[in-house]
């Protein structure tokens, strides 16, 4: 019953074995996922993979490092495919200070139009943040986002943010880095968090968790990103794969 909230199977990474990752992903227990589409190329990818399994379901969003690139045509075709059956989040946003191809105001004003997207179709969002932690929960505040909640995508930041997020509405996500030996923020926050709000994804093909770190990520091991999660929390794998599942069921409305 694991719930795979972000993958981007949209990815040129799985152009040639598509299916058969899809397929192993089922072997191992996987019964749902996003895709998640972020620019002109990967939305209309993200909906056709969704409308070709019944249970893949699609985010459609344009992510900050493109913000540069954004219309506002592009805005209103987003809001045009929210209303697809299979479109379950806008996303992913957010801001990404790490590279410098869209400056800081641009992705600033450009996040602030999907979270009000988002408000005015109802739907919960999915938060890209890559060195702006500040900034995303400033702005998140000031356009009151927690009326929609959403995501907080592959979280690797302090649990006080996380906490300041949840009072938010907002759940958060743990992907492949809690798994890596250092990574002591993403393990405290999978044991401060209460399981009710937490997710569970992979971002592949990026982020492998170990022992696959610094290969090509699938849905599939999504599965050891539970197993952690689990010996963390004391819990059993069945007990967070079942909890995990209903929480994405709710957030997206599945």
């Amino acid at each position: 019953m694991l719930f795979d909230t972000h993958v981007h199977l949209n990815a040129d990474q799985f152009n040639e074995d598509r299916e058969e990752v899809i397929r192993r992903a089922q072997d191992e227990g996987v019964t749902h996922m996003v895709v998640v589409g972020f620019d002109r190329k990967t939305i209309p990818l993200a909906i056709e993979i969704a409308e070709n399994y019944d249970f893949i379901y699609a985010a459609v969003g344009w992510h900050p490092v493109d913000a540069i690139d954004m219309t506002e045509e592009d805005l209103t075709w987003i809001e045009e495919l929210s209303r697809h059956e299979k479109v379950v989040a806008i996303g992913e946003m957010g801001l990404d200070y790490h590279w410098d191809k869209s400056p800081k105001d641009v992705q600033k004003d450009v996040f602030r139009k999907q979270i009000a997207l988002a408000k005015r179709v109802n739907m919960p969002i999915i938060i890209h943040n890559r060195e702006a932690t500040e900034d995303i929960v400033e702005i998140l505040q000031e356009e009151q986002a927690g009326q929609v909640g959403g995501i907080m995508h592959c979280y690797n930041d302090h649990v006080d943010y996380a906490k300041t997020c949840l009072d938010m509405g907002f759940h958060i996500s743990l992907g492949g880095p809690i798994t890596f030996k250092n990574a002591k923020d993403p393990k405290l926050v999978a044991q401060e968090v209460p399981l009710e709000k937490l997710l569970i994804e992979t971002d592949c093909p990026f982020l492998a968790p170990h022992p696959n770190r610094g290969k090509r990520n699938e849905p599939a091991y999504v599965k050891l990103v539970a197993e952690k999660i689990a010996e963390l929390k004391d819990l059993s794998v069945e007990e967070v794969a079942r909890q995990t599942n209903e929480n994405a069921r709710q957030l997206f409305k599945i």
